[in-house]
Formats: structure tokens, sequence, C-alpha cells
């Protein structure tokens, strides 16, 4: 598990805490199966119980943990029909944006998303998972942000939890390369001013999963459910 980050003691507690656990969950630095112990937490965090009791329940209403009586709080596992709802919605609503950009094309996106790609090539030689996942999160943001509909991908940040526990698995396991030449296609789709390529490329971009989770979840039965 990473280093444990102090909090800023001048904004609510509760909030922060869930974010940092949340992250530790979509990074599997809390592994499906793991008991979440308020009194750990606290002590780690050099807080009282109370917010840490918080940030459980917005964990465990996201999904990402779960109360088994008489038992705890414990870590769920990563649901694959969960996963399937969030990228068939990502599909539909990422392929309607690039199209949008693209048929109102704006130099200075291709030129900042030119400079995303050239960032995600300096993940492969260290193979910085973790990082490529925040980049590859930028790269699709840039995109919704371009097409004035930012807020469109905060909504699907609420339905991404089980998605981007998956993406950290397979940055790990599978090519990046392979994800940064997807990412190229959709730059030149958009370079090119073709509306229909840059859709295409997107929606190819996102069925990589599909092609992906068979392997995963044959290698890793433990971690998911169906």
């Amino acid at each position: 598990m990473s280093a444990t980050p102090a909090l800023d003691l001048s904004l609510s507690t509760a909030p922060q805490l869930y974010e940092l656990l949340r992250q530790e969950v979509l990074r599997g630095e809390l592994s499906p199966g793991d008991r979440l112990s308020e009194t750990e937490v606290a002590k780690r965090f050099g807080v009282s119980r109370q917010p840490v009791r918080e940030a459980f329940i917005r964990l465990t209403a996201d999904g990402l943990a779960e109360v088994r009586p008489q038992r705890g709080t414990f870590i769920r596992k990563i649901s694959v029909s969960a996963v399937l709802s969030a990228r068939m919605i990502r599909e539909s609503v990422e392929g309607d944006l690039v199209r949008m950009v693209t048929d109102a094309p704006d130099a200075s996106l291709v030129a900042s998303l030119d400079e995303e790609l050239r960032q995600q090539e300096l993940t492969v030689p260290e193979n910085d998972s973790e990082r490529f996942v925040a980049l590859d999160d930028r790269f699709h943001y840039m995109i919704a942000e371009a097409a004035g509909h930012e807020g469109v991908w905060l909504v699907l940040e609420g339905l991404r939890s089980q998605m981007n526990r998956l993406r950290h698995i397979t940055a790990k396991k599978f090519d990046l390369q392979k994800l940064i030449g997807q990412h190229r296609e959709i730059v030149e789709a958009l370079r090119a001013g073709d509306a229909d390529l840059a859709e295409q490329a997107m929606r190819g971009h996102l069925n990589q999963l599909l092609d992906d989770l068979p392997e995963v979840t044959s290698a890793h039965p433990d971690l998911f459910t169906t």
C-alpha cells in the first residue's frame, strides 16, 4: 500500500478519507475480500472513528464495500455485470462526444491531445500503469470538455468505479502501447475531421475491454463476481 497521505485538517475529514480509500480500492491496494477496520483506519490517519464510519458508508453505497453481519465491512469483488454496463454506456456517450468535437474541429484540442499522447508514451518504459490510467482518464475528459459536456464525464464517473478497478488490472497486465495506439487513431481521425472514423476509433478503443475481460477473470477469479 502507498504511504499514508496527510489529511487537510482545515477541511472536512470524512470526504477526504472516502476519496483516499476509494482510490486505494480502484488501484487494487485494497483487494476484494480485505476487511476494513474502523479502528485501524482511524489510527492510520490519526482521526476519530466517526469520519471513518462515514467514509465506509459511502464506499458501501458506491458498491466498493459491503457489510457482512456480525463480521464487519469488507472490500467487494469486482462486478462483471457492472463493468459491462459501464462500458456500454461509455461507448454510446463517448462515441457521440468525439463526433461532436470532430464536426467542429479545434486545432488547439488536437495539439493538446498530441501532448497527452507524448505523456502517455513516457509511461511505457517503466510500465507505469497507475500514471497511464490517470492520463487515460484525462485524455477522455479533454474530449468531453471540448464538446462542452464535461458534466457528462462527472456523471460517468459515478458509474465507472467497477470498470476503473478492472482498468488498473489490465493496464498492468497488457501492452500499454496498444492502448496508446488506439488513442492515436482517435486523434488522427480528429485531425482529419473524419467524424465517422473518430467514432469508430473511440468505440473500438472502448470495446478492447471485451477482449481483455475473459482473460483477466480467468486469471483472477477470486477478484470478480458475476
